[in-house]
């Protein structure tokens, strides 16, 4: 049976795509173009929201008959912000500062209906305790999985759940950076269910 609607991933994020698809819907992808900055004084979970719905919004015109998916995480601890590291010394850095620290990874989720313009959005908490951790673990850690386009220098999806002593969230799709339990509520309510 032909899907209903056109669905448009606003990612180019290979995690999000794997995520996608575990849903056995047929999608496309594209870049969204969006400035991912914070805004002045903006609390983590207001970027993460703001900013999926911004993804969405930033193709609306080249993909108007679509139901765009944005998502959107920003990790924090301590009143600081751990974007994706890059680089091996900047997820050692990372690491010795998460080291016993619960982190908060703040995920959001928007769907828009390009033809409508109606967006439906969903804000989806999560918060990592990591262990203790010495510097013999972090570069064992790094040099088997390096997760240097990983927020917060740990894939929880794969060796990085050794680093980790418990995850708190509804959703464990969230952390990885789409959180498929809202998509697919979203989805419903857009026409789209994921079981018809």
């Amino acid at each position: 049976m032909a899907q209903a609607r056109r669905l448009l991933l606003a990612s180019t994020s290979k995690y999000r795509k794997q995520l996608l698809g575990r849903l056995g819907l047929a999608f496309e992808t594209a870049a969204p173009g969006v400035d991912e900055a914070a805004l002045p004084g903006e609390a983590p979970a207001d970027t993460a929201l703001r900013l999926s719905v911004e993804k969405a919004r930033s193709l609306k015109s080249k993909f108007n008959d679509c139901l765009i998916i944005g998502s959107d995480q920003v990790a924090s601890c301590g009143g600081r912000r751990y974007g994706k590291p890059g680089d091996h010394a900047n997820a050692v850095s990372q690491l010795r500062d998460l080291s016993g620290k619960a982190v908060d990874f703040d995920t959001a989720v928007s769907l828009l209906d390009a033809r409508s313009g109606q967006a439906q959005s969903r804000l989806v908490p999560c918060r990592v305790v990591f262990r203790a951790l010495d510097e013999r673990l972090i570069e064992a850690y790094l040099r088997r999985e390096q997760p240097y386009d990983c927020a917060a220098s740990a894939k929880a999806e794969g060796l990085g759940i050794a680093l980790i002593a418990r995850i708190e969230t509804a959703d464990p799709t969230s952390l990885i950076g789409l959180p498929l339990i809202a998509l697919t509520e979203l989805l419903g309510r857009a026409g789209l269910p994921v079981l018809p």
